[in-house]
């Protein structure tokens, strides 16, 4: 977590501040980091609010907003000096509340006044040691890299926080065995997008069978399970984990905005009776 930072020769060192979205962190130099936060929630579901990076194809850069309206306020200064320098910046892109997914390093690479920001790039052309001038192609495909890898994670995130943290198969609770299962690949182009609705809340090995076409879930929210694993034999986690589930619905979130998209079901559905 952020709050707790880490520990080294017996000194606590934090790398970003609660209170601060610019922030220089104690004990050390020419280090800068930059937080994006996402907002408890106030009486509203918040993922439904929190769009995803934008790319400035005109650009190639991810715009960071100021400290206040002040382009020349102490913290803004530091991140104007960041870029007259060159320095590797840390940035923590909030993709839940209280859930950050790190991206390093990111420069500084355009400074707008009027607009109260800076553009951010992730290969921008700088002169340090062991870093060649990035092209323009080069600069939007690192770009494009970081912006997959934000969607990812607040896709996880979502999903996970809408069936609160739960196995939609088996109620399993147990953060570090489940995932955010994609419904429809991101390679389909027409229903893939990381969309809540694209998603279930799954453990590893429940995901990992409806991947392989052992499970299928229909557009009703039923479970089925495919002959071929009907008719293995082998101890109780094929048993009670898995060949039990035929029939039973799933689990969907309380909040029907975010249950599974039937007509990504159904596509999938086809796909697992091609399969079984």
């Amino acid at each position: 977590m952020l709050k707790l930072g880490f520990v080294a020769r017996g000194r606590r060192f934090l790398f970003a501040s609660a209170a601060e979205g610019i922030f220089p962190p104690t004990g050390m130099t020419g280090v800068l980091s930059l937080k994006t936060v996402v907002p408890k929630p106030k009486g509203r579901i918040w993922y439904h609010d929190q769009s995803a990076p934008e790319l400035d194809t005109t650009s190639d850069v991810f715009w960071y907003a100021f400290t206040g309206a002040d382009p020349d306020n102490t913290r803004n200064r530091w991140l104007r000096d960041a870029m007259t320098r060159q320095l590797p910046l840390i940035y923590f892109y909030g993709v839940a509340p209280g859930v950050y997914e790190p991206l390093f390093p990111a420069f500084a690479v355009e400074w707008d006044s009027e607009k109260l920001s800076c553009g951010l790039s992730f290969s921008g052309e700088i002169d340090m040691p062991g870093y060649a001038s990035a092209s323009a192609p080069e600069r939007r495909y690192a770009l494009r890299a970081v912006q997959q890898r934000l969607h990812q994670a607040m896709f996880r995130a979502r999903v996970l926080d809408a069936y609160a943290r739960r196995c939609a198969l088996s109620g399993l609770q147990e953060a570090r065995l489940i995932d955010a299962a994609h419904i429809m690949p991101d390679t389909d182009e027409h229903l893939g997008q990381p969309d809540i609705s694209n998603g279930i809340c799954m453990s590893k090995i429940h995901y990992a069978a409806c991947d392989a076409g052992l499970i299928g879930i229909d557009a009703d929210f039923r479970i089925h399970v495919s002959e071929r694993l009907l008719a293995m034999r082998d101890g109780p986690m094929l048993e009670h984990g898995l060949k039990a589930l035929m029939g039973k619905l799933i689990r969907i979130p309380s909040d029907p905005r975010s249950a599974p998209d039937r007509e990504r079901l159904a596509a999938r559905f086809d796909l697992f009776h091609s399969t079984c």
